[in-house]
């Protein structure tokens, strides 16, 4: 039995949600992972009268197809999607029964005005909670167009497959046999790099807003919910919506609720957005800001909106080292995030640089399923808390570097080394490797600010009680600002102080 009891209890509710008959063609041989997928398989039939399971020649051993009688549908899982793809299996099972998506009907509109034959293949990883969105998204657009087909590839499944096509990297998107992506990606993202871009024009004739929120993250988000209670006209553009939030796992810190994960957190933030009069325009990068008369946002696709207060609320990203290699190596080799690539690793030698918490937990994470981790530390000591440095010196396969510079990443095409200095010697060495894992902490995405508003040396916009900058109008919250602790929680506050602050700077003005 694949299924336990609580998830055969949960997904026999989602069944009876199923709208038609659907169709599970299974290729499968002997080996085990073709084993445990006919046993999932079975195990749908027998929990719904409206699954049926027949075998098929389908271009990959282990894999099934899910479709509707009578029709090809285009969506294909090889490999055994459980982990954190168990929602797109559910999703397609329902999706291709005729249950509707929930997308918004614009969206909808655009995958059926998609002509030609597009052919999507995404290599995931189970443990990735990146990769459920991509499938998803691209599962989506296979239920809604004839002309477009995806197949999930499990790259532990298919390891030789996923090293001939040199992915390193999950979800690794392919389109017609050719590289299209990696990296999370949202249905309009993807969409957008098909050329479904919402273009200037798209923003020409918007009113001047009351407040305008630069960025989609918990700061962002709480500060338009804040702003459109009040009445007042609202608008949010974002690249994305989650922000940081959407690369983050588990998160057990945030009050009243004991677990939740990034993307479901992500969502909801979203859809308490749109409870409210909100102006959303997503897959936006703000790229000038000036104040005039209004405020103008200037974003990078030419469009200028116009605002009598704004709120910067535009997040961090993972730091990079700025090491040769570094930028020519990234999804090669060169990965931020040990939970989605770490079994692409599996058996290989792998380094991790950084040894704060969050370089000391990868650390640890990735040395049950690799061959040896090297930690690169800079400082002449690790700053990771007391309990996880005990943790990693009790294991094995483990070496700690402290007090070294990483000065190259090396490869050809892709990652074969690491070169590092001894700092209190000058000593230079080199380790031969496979990947190298960077978690050096964070850093604000404010370059595009330049001089408008007062920004602190590690970049941070500076702000007061309010969340009031030194430029009139503009408000800041988040962890983009000065704030000295990078937290969920404290950005939801800070964007409601922010929001807070603007309405009585527009009270009062």
């Amino acid at each position: 039995m694949i299924l336990d009891a609580d998830i055969k209890a949960q997904l026999n509710q989602y069944l009876q949600l199923m709208e038609g008959d659907i169709l599970l063609k299974v290729s499968a041989g002997s080996d085990p992972v073709s084993r445990d997928m006919l046993a999932l398989v079975d195990e749908l039939a027998t929990m719904s009268s409206r699954i049926k399971v027949e075998n098929a020649s389908l271009p990959r051993t282990p894999s099934f197809s899910v479709n509707r009688v009578g029709e090809d549908t285009g969506v294909t899982f090889a490999g055994i999607p459980l982990g954190h793809e168990f929602t797109s299996l559910v999703l397609a099972l329902l999706q291709v029964s005729g249950r509707a998506p929930k997308v918004d009907q614009s969206v909808i509109d655009q995958i059926k005005s998609i002509r030609g034959e597009y052919h999507f293949e995404s290599f995931i990883s189970l443990s990735c909670h990146n990769c459920p969105d991509v499938v998803q998204a691209l599962n989506v657009m296979s239920v809604l167009n004839p002309g477009i087909t995806h197949t999930m590839i499990d790259g532990a499944a298919f390891k030789e497959e996923a090293e001939s096509r040199n992915v390193l990297a999950v979800p690794s998107v392919f389109l017609n046999g050719e590289f299209f992506g990696s990296g999370r990606m949202s249905l309009e993202e993807i969409l957008a790099k098909l050329g479904n871009a919402p273009d200037a024009s798209e923003f020409a004739d918007k009113e001047p807003f009351d407040v305008l929120v630069v960025g989609g993250g918990p700061a962002g988000s709480s500060a338009a919910i804040y702003a459109a209670r009040k009445g007042i006209r609202v608008g949010i553009v974002a690249e994305r919506f989650g922000g940081q939030v959407m690369d983050t796992v588990g998160i057990e810190n945030f009050i009243s609720v004991k677990h939740t994960e990034g993307a479901k957190l992500a969502a909801s933030l979203e859809e308490h957005v749109k409870e409210y009069n909100v102006d959303v325009m997503k897959l936006q990068r703000a790229k000038r800001l000036e104040k005039k008369d209004l405020v103008e946002v200037e974003l990078e696709n030419g469009a200028v909106l116009k605002s009598k207060t704004v709120i910067l609320s535009t997040g961090a990203r993972w730091r990079n080292v700025g090491v040769p290699g570094e930028a020519e190596f990234k999804n090669k080799g060169v990965a931020y995030c040990p939970h989605c690539d770490g079994p692409l690793f599996i058996g290989k030698d792998v380094a991790v640089i950084g040894g704060g918490n969050s370089g000391i937990e990868a650390a640890i994470d990735l040395a049950g399923i690799v061959k040896h981790v090297t930690v690169l530390e800079f400082n002449p000591e690790l700053k990771a808390d007391a309990v996880l440095q005990d943790r990693l010196y009790s294991l094995p396969n483990v070496t700690v570097l402290k007090n070294v510079q990483t000065k190259e990443i090396t490869g050809t095409d892709k990652v074969n080394g690491i070169t590092y200095i001894e700092r209190d010697t000058g000593a230079e060495k080199h380790v031969e490797l496979q990947g190298v894992f960077v978690q050096i902490g964070l850093v604000p995405n404010t370059d595009w600010l330049g001089d408008t508003v007062e920004r602190n040396r590690m970049g941070e916009i500076v702000v007061n009680s309010h969340g009031a900058t030194n430029l009139p109008g503009v408000f800041a919250a988040g962890d983009c600002t000065n704030s000295p602790y990078k937290q969920i929680i404290i950005s939801m506050g800070s964007g409601a102080t922010a929001a807070l602050g603007a309405f009585d700077y527009l009270i009062r003005n």
